[in-house]
C-alpha cells in the first residue's frame, strides 16, 4: 500500500468507528424529546425515568463520539493538507460552525439534562432536552453540508493561486444535495436509536424485568422505527438517488453494476459485477424500473460505464455496488421487521411472542451495518474525486507523510479504539443491567406539584 491508500485506510478506518456513537446520539435525542413530552402530558413518571435511563446511554455515546472525533479535525491537517489547502476556505466555515456552536449548545444542554432536572422543573428540563436534540441534529447538517460541497460543490469561486473561495454563503449550506442527503441520514440514526431502544424493550420483556419500561421502549421504538424506516426509503432515498443520477452517472451505473447503456434499463436486484469482463453476472432484476426511479420514465436512457471514459470510474466498483446493494437490502428488511413488529403490537399479541421479541432484540447491530454501508456507497461512488469534478483524491493528500507514518499511527487507533470499545459497551451494559432509576422524593414532588 502506497501513502495515498494508507491515508485512505486511515481516515476510512476513524470516521467509519467515530460515526458508530453520533447515529445513535442522534436518534436517542428525538427519542428523549418524545419521551419528556409524553410525561408532561401524561404525568406518568415512567416516561420520565425512561428519559432519564436514555440520557445516560446518550451521555456514554456522546462522550465516545466526542473522543473519536476529535483524530479527524487533526487529519485534515496531518494527511490532507493539500484538500486543506484547496477547499479549507470553504468547508473550513461548517466544520468551524459545527464546533463553535452545534457542539457546544449540545454539551451545554446534556450538562443541564443531566444534572438540573431538579432545579429547572419538568417544562425546563423538556426545554433542555429539546435543546440537546437541536444541538445534535444541527451539528449533523453542518457536518453534512461539508460532505455534500465535496459530492456536489456548489456556492464557491476560484481564488488567486487556484484555491476555494466561498462566493455564496446560503447556496453552499443550502447546497441541494445536502438538503436530501441530510433528511436521508437522520431517518438512518432515528432507525438506529429505534432498534437500539425497542432491542432493549425487547430483552426486558424476554427476560421478565422492567417489564413496564420494557413496553414503552417497545411502543416508542417500533412507532418511530416504522415511520423513519419508510420515509428513509420514500421521498428521502428516493430523492437522493436522483441527486445521485443527475450529477454523479459514473456512481450511479457503478451502484447498478451497469456497463451498457440503454433506456428502460433494469434495476438489479442481485448479480455479480465481473470488471474485467464488464458485465454482471447471474442478475435478477426488475425490467425499466432503473429507468423510471433515476429519472421518472421507464423509457429514460442510464448512461453504462462503457460510455464513460475509465479515468473518472469508482475505482473500486465491486466494493461500490455491493456496499450500496447491502444499504437498500437492510432498509427493505427494517420496513418488514417494523410493519410485523407493529402489526403484532397494535393487536396486543407483541408481548407475548417471543420469536418476534427475539428478532427485535437481535436487529439492533443491523442499522449500523446499513448506515455504514451507506457512507461507504456515497464516499466510494465520489472516487476519484475528492471534490466532485474539482480536485482529484490522489492530489488531497499531505506530500510529506509517508506512508510508514500512516500506518504506524493506523495501528495506534486500532489499539485506542479497542480499549475505547470495550470500555464503552461496558459502560452501556452496566447501566441496562441496572436499569431505569425511580425519580428521588424530592424529584418526583416537583414533578407532581407541576403536574
Amino acid at each position: 500500500m502506497d501513502a495515498l491508500a494508507w491515508n485512505r485506510f486511515q481516515f476510512g478506518l476513524t470516521v467509519t468507528y467515530h460515526y458508530l456513537f453520533p447515529q445513535l446520539t442522534m436518534g436517542l435525542a428525538l427519542l428523549i424529546v418524545i419521551l419528556k413530552i409524553q410525561a408532561l402530558r401524561t404525568g406518568n413518571s415512567l416516561y420520565n425515568d425512561s428519559a432519564r435511563f436514555w440520557a445516560r446511554i446518550f451521555g456514554i455515546n456522546f462522550a465516545v463520539g466526542v473522543v473519536t472525533g476529535i483524530p479527524m479535525e487533526f487529519q485534515f491537517g496531518t494527511n490532507w493538507g493539500r484538500f486543506s489547502t484547496f477547499a479549507g476556505g470553504v468547508v473550513g466555515l461548517t466544520l468551524a460552525m459545527e464546533g463553535m456552536f452545534a457542539f457546544f449548545a449540545e454539551s451545554a444542554f446534556l450538562g443541564l439534562f443531566l444534572f438540573g432536572e431538579k432545579r429547572l422543573g419538568p417544562k425546563g428540563h423538556l426545554i433542555t432536552a429539546f435543546m440537546v436534540f437541536l444541538g445534535s441534529w444541527l451539528s449533523g447538517y453542518f457536518i453534512i453540508a461539508t460532505n455534500a460541497f465535496m459530492q456536489h460543490p456548489v456556492g464557491y469561486a476560484v481564488g488567486p493561486g487556484g484555491v476555494l473561495m466561498l462566493a455564496d454563503f446560503w447556496r453552499f449550506v443550502l447546497n441541494p444535495w445536502a438538503l436530501w442527503q441530510y433528511a436521508h441520514n437522520m431517518c438512518a440514526a432515528v432507525i438506529t436509536g429505534s432498534f437500539v431502544v425497542t432491542a432493549v424493550g425487547a430483552f426486558w420483556t424476554l427476560t421478565n424485568l422492567h417489564t413496564e419500561y420494557a413496553k414503552i421502549f417497545l411502543r416508542l421504538g417500533i412507532t418511530a422505527g416504522l415511520i423513519a424506516s419508510i420515509v428513509q426509503l420514500f421521498p428521502t432515498g428516493d430523492q437522493h438517488g436522483k441527486m445521485v443520477a443527475r450529477y454523479q452517472k459514473p456512481a450511479l451505473a457503478a451502484m447498478e453494476g451497469k456497463f451498457n447503456t440503454s433506456d428502460h434499463a433494469e434495476l438489479v436486484i442481485i448479480g455479480q459485477p465481473d470488471v474485467r469482463r464488464r458485465a454482471l453476472e447471474n442478475p435478477i432484476y426488475v425490467p425499466g424500473m432503473l429507468s423510471f426511479l433515476a429519472y421518472g420514465s421507464f423509457g429514460a436512457e442510464v448512461q453504462g460505464l462503457n460510455d464513460i471514459p475509465q479515468d473518472q470510474w469508482p475505482d473500486n466498483v465491486e466494493l461500490l455496488y455491493y456496499t450500496y446493494h447491502i444499504m437498500v437490502g437492510l432498509g427493505t428488511i427494517f420496513i418488514a421487521v417494523m410493519v410485523i413488529a407493529a402489526y403484532l403490537l397494535w393487536r396486543g399479541r407483541l408481548f407475548t411472542s417471543r420469536a418476534m421479541l427475539w428478532v427485535l432484540m437481535l436487529s439492533f447491530p443491523f442499522p449500523y451495518i446499513a448506515t455504514t454501508a451507506g457512507w461507504m456507497t456515497a464516499e466510494l461512488g465520489r472516487q476519484p474525486w475528492l471534490v466532485y469534478g474539482l480536485q482529484r483524491t490522489t492530489h488531497g493528500t499531505s506530500p510529506l507523510v509517508s506512508g510508514g507514518d500512516v500506518a504506524f499511527t493506523t495501528l495506534g487507533f486500532l489499539g485506542l479504539y479497542m480499549v475505547v470499545g470495550i470500555l464503552f459497551l461496558y459502560l452501556v451494559m452496566r447501566e441496562i443491567s441496572r436499569g431505569p432509576e425511580p425519580a428521588t422524593p424530592a424529584l418526583a414532588s416537583t414533578q407532581a406539584s407541576a403536574a
